[in-house]
Order: C-alpha cells, then sequence, then structure tokens
C-alpha cells in the first residue's frame, strides 16, 4: 500500500536547523510532484514547498523561501525539507504530500494531493 512517512521532527532551539524526511513507498515516485506542508496548532494546514517530478523545478512559501530548501532523490524515493534560521512560528507538524500535477504552483492548495504523510512535529523553542 502507499506510504509516505516523514522523519527527522525534534525540538529545536530558534536559529537552529533541521532536515526532514520523507520516504515513499507503493507508488512510482518518481512521476509524482511533492510538497511538504505544516500545520501549527489551532491554524489551518498551509503550504511550504514542493518540487516537480524530476527535481528541477521548486516553489516556496513566502514563509519559507530563504531559509527552507525542499529537495529528492528519486533513486531512494524520498523527499527532504531542510530548514535553517528555524523560529518559534516554525513549530508545527510537518506532512509532505504527492500529487500528480504538471506545475509545483498546483501544490499550493493541496486539493489535488494524492497522498499524505501522517506527519512529523517540529517544535521550535525561543
Amino acid at each position: 500500500q502507499v506510504q509516505l512517512v516523514e522523519s527527522g521532527g525534534e525540538l529545536v532551539q530558534a536559529g537552529g536547523s533541521l532536515r526532514l524526511s520523507c520516504a515513499a513507498s507503493g507508488f512510482t515516485f518518481s512521476t509524482y510532484a511533492m510538497g511538504w506542508y505544516r500545520q501549527g496548532t489551532g491554524k489551518d494546514r498551509a503550504f511550504v514547498a514542493a518540487i516537480s517530478w524530476s527535481g528541477d523545478s521548486t516553489y516556496y512559501a513566502d514563509s519559507a523561501k530563504g531559509r527552507f530548501t525542499i529537495s529528492r532523490d528519486n533513486a531512494e524515493n524520498t523527499v527532504y525539507l531542510r530548514m535553517s534560521g528555524l523560529r518559534p512560528e516554525d513549530t508545527a507538524v510537518y506532512y509532505c504530500a504527492a500529487a500528480r500535477v504538471a506545475t509545483v504552483v498546483s501544490m499550493v492548495t493541496g486539493e489535488w494531493t494524492d497522498y499524505w504523510g501522517q506527519g512529523t512535529q517540529v517544535t521550535v523553542s525561543s
């Protein structure tokens, strides 16, 4: 069956860095665009970043630009989110998602997502 398993979330101090991973199985990973989303307590789920199936194209939320980097390894069926300069407002559960979309910007709303992971908690202390 399809699985997206996130890992790498933890408690980190403000200004610190983390790398999240999302291991995919059960579908042809290399044909799907992948995205990261987050949901803070009491907040709606928000788009963070997306990457095309080939890795050639990426798109970021304004809050992630310059601090976060999305990448993927199609040989390992894994997508990553490198986060630096973390702030308390980055505290959230981070989810990865897979979608068969033509452009990465199409992943912003999440409405075209085919598969979701279960999430990994990132907590940034001040």
